[in-house]
């Protein structure tokens, strides 16, 4: 991973991406996708599927293939600046996001049998989201994905050269559906309890920024998807803005709770900072400030 030093001029862009958990009776795993290596963001590392907000995500036709209304969705992403049709953007933005990027149609209750492979064929066809989703009668039940932190690049961007302002939602992945990388955004999917993740990361075997680091943080304190479903509903989604600063020529991320950091109140667990170490950014304390 290579150091960013420049700053970033630009508004930060809207984007969306989800969590998509299972349990397992290794306990509870977590989808990452490896980005293809030639990308121009987060090159090889491992992410959550996501990406940002088209125009068509707000298309009234495709909002209307919601189960809950624009206004509800607003209302649940905790964002009193956005219209509701741009949080309710958001959310198809999610959804679409993660069928695109591992061919996962969320937003199906356990009664739904989607026809994926029409909806792939509609698409591939040259029809839109809403087009597609019109003519073959698909309602995405939005309550199953739970908004779950917001993430804002600051301008003294790190790991990238341009700035996101991610929504991370939570969900289950539906009952039947197979995650699989398109072979194009992503080239490796990977089904894992976010302790391993973690450890991997630490002995050089994957590529982690730090939004994924410090998600793992939080999902590995969850004996499975309930656990962590169940806090993600209880309150609403913290919003994340790192604050970078070197020190001793080491450049470090804090976040809430950290000294240096202009908001005192910790939003998640674990290490407060990262240091940017061995070409990837570390906690002071090593993997165990990561796992305990």
């Amino acid at each position: 991973m290579e150091l960013n030093t420049e700053i970033i001029t630009t508004p930060p862009l809207d984007s969306a991406s989800v969590v998509l958990l299972r349990d397992t009776a290794q306990g509870m795993q977590v989808l990452l996708l490896r980005r293809h290596q030639a990308s121009n963001v987060l090159g090889g590392a491992y992410v959550f599927p996501g990406g940002k907000l088209d125009p068509e995500d707000q298309h009234p036709a495709l909002l209307s293939q919601l189960s809950q209304d624009a206004v509800t969705l607003h209302q649940r992403l905790a964002e009193p600046e956005l219209t509701p049709q741009r949080a309710a953007g958001l959310f198809v933005a999610a959804i679409r996001e993660a069928f695109e990027e591992c061919r996962i149609l969320l937003g199906q209750t356990g009664a739904d049998t989607p026809d994926l492979p029409a909806l792939q064929n509609a698409l591939a066809s040259g029809q839109s989201w809403a087009q597609a989703f019109q003519n073959l009668s698909l309602q995405l039940h939005t309550d199953a994905l739970v908004p779950w932190t917001r993430w804002i690049t600051p301008r003294q961007a790190s790991v990238t050269h341009k700035r996101f302002d991610t929504r991370f939602f939570i969900t289950r992945v539906p009952e039947g559906q197979t995650a699989e990388h398109d072979n194009f955004e992503a080239t490796e999917t990977l089904w894992t309890t976010p302790r391993e993740a973690l450890i991997r990361y630490w002995d050089h075997e994957i590529e982690l920024a730090p939004p994924q680091i410090m998600g793992l943080v939080q999902l590995a304190r969850h004996p499975d998807t309930h656990s962590a479903l169940t806090e993600a509903q209880s309150r609403q989604p913290p919003v994340v803005e790192p604050e970078p600063f070197d020190q001793d020529g080491v450049r470090t991320i804090c976040y809430p709770g950290d000294p240096r950091h202009s908001v005192s109140q910790a939003v998640f667990p674990g290490p407060t900072r990262l240091l940017f170490k061995n070409k990837r950014f570390e906690p002071e304390l090593g993997l165990a400030a990561l796992l305990d």
